[in-house]
């Protein structure tokens, strides 16, 4: 059995994990459960962010550094990345 195929099918995966992170990242829920207009801002915002981020040519590692930004601080995290990153 070789490795290879395996490393193969690695980049997509590792690319879908920021886009789940941001998805359970921090609470966009009122008391009562129901959606605040702040967390479908954030989450559009965070949406914007991953997808953006998912279709730069950039390697892997750039795009998981970028990713551990918009996942470790929610909002700043994807203002930062539009602000910052040097997208095209």
């Amino acid at each position: 059995m070789t490795i290879r195929p395996f490393l193969a099918r690695l980049p997509s995966v590792a690319l879908l994990l920021p886009l789940l992170l941001v998805a359970t990242s921090c609470s966009r829920y009122n008391n009562s459960g129901s959606l605040s207009i702040i967390g479908v801002l954030y989450l559009i915002l965070a949406i914007a962010a991953v997808i953006s981020l998912l279709k730069q040519d950039w390697d892997l590692t750039k795009k998981l550094i970028w990713g551990a930004v918009i996942w470790f601080f929610p909002v700043g995290g994807s203002i930062i990345y539009f602000l910052f990153s040097g997208r095209r």
